[in-house]
């Protein structure tokens, strides 16, 4: 019991992120908030995560900040430009003086968009191909990006950071899972190149490898950066357990500071990454485009696979990255009891990230340290997935 309340200690003891300290180790997840309609934070996006900060949190998450217009899922997402400096220097103040860190979650969808102000006909990624989110709003495909797309890219990343730290920024995560444009090009499934950034893993990994060192470059050497990698997509000829072990390699040997362990891919099995009941039903009740139904009706029984949840589903998997890599550790995925956050710290892991537990209690922090047999209320209904777009944004049907 002794050694369990020593790990569990831990857990809520300060830390270091690169040059950042944390007054514990529970991190907030990117989870997009849906609460920027036209792309501008609004008064629910700052009230959402102040509560989140009110509650001990070290580090809360922007979701989804696009490093360029083009590279939003749709119109109602943030994107880096100096037109949003006086909203997010302010929202970014208002957390800090609840004593809360703040991270920017870097995101580019790639061919993966139902994004209508693109400056482009259609949205790019590593190979054409079909846009899946963009087909019930009639943008069928995407193009391949040419050389000088990418070189573009790479300097978007560059632009956002210097941005994202001069608004106040604590801490910038990178997106390289979940289906999105980066995994895209690290993706055999979607990266079908025969140039220098397709085929081998090590050339599909050159763009990822090129934005990290574009971002450091811009942040410094004292900046932490954290990259979230998808352990499995799930899906045949993707990604799979094996690759994700020498994308963390390769990420440690470029000087991340710090990789989360979540699985999964948006775009064609996003239940590996939640475990726990589909929430196809609740995505078909809030849906308003009768086509996207039709189509979320058709393709449910391919891309809504059934994983029932348990508590630290990745955990096995997890534990092979942080055999390899020598960076921090930020495990995702099932954490939602004080016996698991002392598991997690037993096994050497550096941070936990948390999504869904915080959404049904955002006091989780307080209470799980004030309380040693905490365990949370959520259940894992995952409705609250189908409210990242109602009009009041991410939240917790049943507690929120």
């Amino acid at each position: 019991m002794k050694t369990a309340n020593a790990h569990l200690q831990r857990c809520f003891s300060p830390a270091r992120l690169n040059g950042l300290e944390l007054k514990n180790r529970l991190l907030k997840a990117g989870t997009f908030e849906g609460m920027s309609p036209g792309g501008v934070p609004s008064q629910r996006l700052s009230d959402f995560h102040r509560r989140i900060a009110q509650g001990g949190i070290a580090m809360t998450t922007l979701g989804y900040c696009a490093v360029t217009n083009d590279g939003r899922l749709n119109e109602n997402m943030l994107y880096m430009h100096d037109g949003l400096r006086p909203a997010l220097t302010e929202l970014i103040q208002q957390l800090h003086a609840l004593d809360t860190k703040v991270s920017g979650q870097m995101g580019f969808g790639g061919g993966f968009s139902k994004n209508r102000q693109l400056e482009r006909k259609r949205p790019l990624g590593p190979s054409f191909g079909i846009n899946l989110l963009g087909v019930a709003q009639g943008m069928l495909f995407c193009d391949a990006m040419s050389l000088n797309d990418i070189k573009a890219l790479i300097k978007s990343y560059q632009r956002a950071a210097a941005f994202m730290k001069s608004v106040g920024f604590d801490c910038l995560e990178i997106h390289f899972g979940h289906g999105y444009g980066l995994c895209q090009f690290m993706s055999p499934k979607t990266n079908r190149r025969t140039d220098d950034y397709g085929g081998s893993l090590l050339n599909r990994m050159r763009l990822p490898l090129q934005v990290l060192e574009a971002v450091r470059s811009t942040v410094g050497e004292s900046f932490p950066i954290i990259g979230k990698i998808s352990l499995t997509e799930g899906v045949s000829g993707g990604l799979d357990y094996d690759d994700a072990v020498e994308i963390a390699r390769l990420l440690d040997s470029a000087g991340i500071d710090g990789i989360i362990t979540s699985g999964g891919t948006s775009t064609m099995n996003p239940m590996i990454m939640f475990r726990g009941d589909s929430f196809l039903p609740p995505m078909l009740k809030a849906e308003p485009n009768p086509l996207m139904r039709m189509m979320l009706r058709l393709s449910g029984p391919f891309i809504f696979k059934s994983y029932p949840y348990e508590e630290l589903y990745f955990l096995e998997q997890a534990k092979r990255i942080r055999e390899a890599v020598q960076c921090n550790l930020i495990y995702v995925g099932g954490a939602s009891s004080n016996d698991s956050f002392a598991r997690l710290m037993q096994e050497g892991f550096d941070f936990i990230q948390l999504g869904r537990t915080l959404l049904s209690d955002p006091d989780l922090p307080q209470q799980a340290q004030s309380s040693e047999h905490y365990a949370s209320r959520c259940v894992h209904c995952n409705e609250c997935v189908a409210t990242i777009e109602h009009p009041a944004g991410i939240h917790c049907p049943r507690f929120g």
